[in-house]
């Protein structure tokens, strides 16, 4: 072993270069530092453990620098002439955020005071939502704020020598849905709840339409503590053009108002001057709805506020379920939604069954003794003295019900249940507005329907219609044939007012012919010349029309609807007038000197301003109809010698499952 080499320590070097007294202080330092190393990790520990919900959250303040819905903007809702009927204003709502406001005990005062300063927002309010949720880090307080209000707010914001401990509280960018003219066209237009959805109407209809996308805005800060923002753009809504005219429609409304004035209860007792009036005016030509209206109305911005027909007092002594009722029925789009019997409205399609099946030529006569004896029922003409010896135009234009029940009967149940449905009665009608009512189960089939129905029914009698059926199926009558569907919208456009979609007029079908047409227009052009329509003349214009006083159910109550529909001029007819009196608030409620006023008001005005073709435009002289008249003779009720089995009431029929056909955006067909 002696030979053998000794190994060479590779770290001599240390111990030649570090003394012993040198190593051991390296080794104490070291101890040091790892025991400083094992007290950060216990304070670290302790930190996370005790307070890391609290600093995650100071963090993540710091790096997320912005998060932020961008709320879309809803469609408007414009006139036909492009003014603005429901639109969507910016507004902003009052954000707290708690935890930031709570972080430090001197933010709270400060904040509390600029949030009542600004805002109107109360000490109490705030600390109770402090006190309830202390961990909340988005509070509404306040929505709807205007844009001076929140300017006022962004000033204080900015301040921050006078206000540096204002802190939690940020402006949240918003839309409020407002109604330019309040209570116009309240039922048609609709309103919306919820901030985006639609109720009833336009709003409800065309819901999908007008609603938008929210965007989202967000930043955050880089590993450069550079800002870094990402915007994703809100997508606003569509704007829907209607078939509407706003300044027609404040007419209509005008006199609507006017007469339910005239004839209201005492003020603030709920008692209007009628249960319903509506009227509505179209193009027959094309199903175009110029102005649709009913009453009592609301206010869209307001639409639970019924201060204006009830006062405090009264309308708080309603129950609460009948209030509901109540704010349902005056929701409800009279015009769309209920059902009544249409009365002797009914009598010009009654003879245009006829003259179309052949069974009638229009050259009979018929006897009137004031009444007439139906199976073993003596049913009377409203003239019980008779009106003797008449031509169909005679019928039409004295508005006889013996001479129609004679005709009827000459028509047959098979082919007046099939005009019916040609004409439209017991089918939807397609208009754009939601809740069209369901009138397929109010009218009678070939198996249901017994001689004497088949007499009433003539003349309007035992069974329902809607407004908006009798309106699009009588511009059929006198259009030429061609029953257009009624619409109240006519175009969709982007928000920048680029047209996306037209709606063309969509024809349905063809109920008469032509030469069926004209000949019942002369018939109501007599209405208007010497029969019961006479005290509706409006001087200058050519006018036809059918007037209508219809005995309700129970009829022991004697209760009626009153209505009168009319166009002009008379060749070519350019506008369709349908007003509805609907239990007016008068001891005898089937004086039709109600219902002609109110016509002859309406259109006076408004032929004028749509400019209506008058007598003396056309060049020629006006067609002189004559025959007798008995406008001033004293009426009574139809079914005064008998009792009917009808039982369905007039009101709401709605079919909650039915929904408006939106996609029939077409181009008109020809039927020939």
């Amino acid at each position: 072993m002696a030979g053998r080499k000794r190994r060479k320590n590779r770290f001599q070097f240390l111990t030649k270069k570090f003394p012993v007294r040198m190593q051991r202080k390296l080794v104490l330092l070291f101890i040091a530092v790892i025991l400083a190393f094992l007290v950060l990790v216990g304070r670290i520990t302790y930190i996370n453990v005790t307070k890391g919900s609290k600093y995650t959250k100071l963090v993540l303040n710091q790096k997320i620098y912005d998060s932020k819905t961008i709320p879309y903007k809803r469609g408007d809702i414009l006139d036909r002439n492009g003014t603005k009927i429901a639109t969507s204003e910016r507004v902003y709502n009052v954000i707290l955020d708690v935890v930031v406001m709570t972080d430090k005990e001197e933010y709270i005062d400060p904040t509390i005071k600029v949030l009542n300063k600004c805002f109107g927002i109360s000490e109490k309010t705030v600390r109770e939502i402090v006190e309830e949720k202390p961990n909340s880090r988005y509070i509404v307080l306040k929505k709807g704020i205007d844009y001076e209000t929140a300017q006022k707010y962004n000033e204080i914001k900015n301040d921050t020598e006078n206000y540096p401990n204002v802190k939690g509280i940020w402006l949240e960018d918003d839309y409020n849905r407002t109604y330019p003219y309040n209570t116009l066209a309240s039922d048609v237009i609709g309103f919306t709840y919820s901030g985006n959805i639609g109720a009833i109407g336009i709003e409800s209809a065309y819901n999908d339409v007008m609603t938008g996308t929210d965007g989202r805005e967000y930043g955050y800060l880089d590993e450069d503590d550079t800002v870094e923002q990402n915007v994703k753009a809100a997508k606003n809504g569509n704007n829907v053009v209607t078939t509407i005219d706003i300044t027609l429609q404040s007419i209509v409304e005008k006199y609507i108002q006017q007469f339910n004035e005239e004839h209201a209860g005492e003020e603030g007792s709920g008692v209007t001057g009628s249960k319903n009036t509506a009227v509505m005016i179209m193009n027959p030509n094309t199903g175009e709805i110029l102005a649709e209206a009913s009453y009592p109305n609301f206010d869209l911005n307001k639409p639970r506020d019924l201060s204006s027909i009830y006062s405090e007092e009264k309308w708080n002594a309603i129950d609460e379920k009948d209030q509901l009722n109540i704010l349902s029925s005056i929701w409800r789009n009279f015009c769309v939604s209920d059902a009544f019997e249409p009365g002797s409205t009914m009598k010009p399609f009654t003879v245009a069954a006829g003259l179309e099946t052949g069974t009638l030529t229009g050259e009979e006569s018929y006897y009137c003794g004031g009444y007439l004896h139906v199976g073993d029922n003596d049913i009377g003409c409203h003239l019980r003295s008779g009106h003797g010896m008449e031509s169909t135009m005679d019928a039409i234009a004295n508005s006889c019900n013996v001479a129609l029940m004679e005709m009827a009967e000459k028509i047959g149940i098979d082919n007046f249940i099939r005009y019916q449905h040609i004409f439209g009665f017991g089918e939807y009608t397609g208009i754009d507005l939601p809740a069209e009512a369901s009138t397929a189960s109010l009218l009678y089939t070939t198996d249901t329907m017994t001689p004497v129905d088949l007499a009433t029914n003539a003349f309007g009698q035992n069974f329902n219609v809607t407004m908006t059926q009798l309106a699009a199926g009588f511009s059929s009558l006198i259009n030429g044939g061609y029953y257009y569907e009624p619409h109240v919208v006519k175009q969709i456009q982007d928000e920048n007012g680029n047209v996306i979609e037209t709606k063309n007029p969509v024809l349905l079908r063809k109920t008469v012919s032509t030469e069926t047409s004209e000949l019942v227009k002369t018939y109501l052009q007599a209405v208007m010349q010497y029969g019961t329509g006479k005290r509706a003349q409006v001087e200058g214009y050519d006018i036809g029309a059918k007037t209508g006083t219809a005995q309700k159910l129970p009829r022991k109550d004697q209760k009626y609807l009153l209505s009168y529909i009319g166009y002009a001029p008379q060749e070519n007819p350019e506008v369709v007038i349908y007003v509805v009196i609907d239990e007016a608030n008068v001891d005898a409620q089937d004086n039709s000197s109600l219902v002609l006023e109110l016509a002859k008001n309406i259109m006076s005005e408004a032929f004028p301003y749509l400019g209506i073709t008058t007598i003396e435009e056309t060049g020629e002289s006006q067609t002189q109809q004559s025959g007798q008249s008995f406008e001033d003779t004293e009426y009574s009720d139809y079914d005064q010698d008998y009792t009917d089995d009808y039982s369905n009431e007039d009101g709401s029929y709605v079919d909650e499952n039915y929904k408006p056909d939106l996609d029939s955006w077409a181009t008109s067909s020809n039927i020939d």
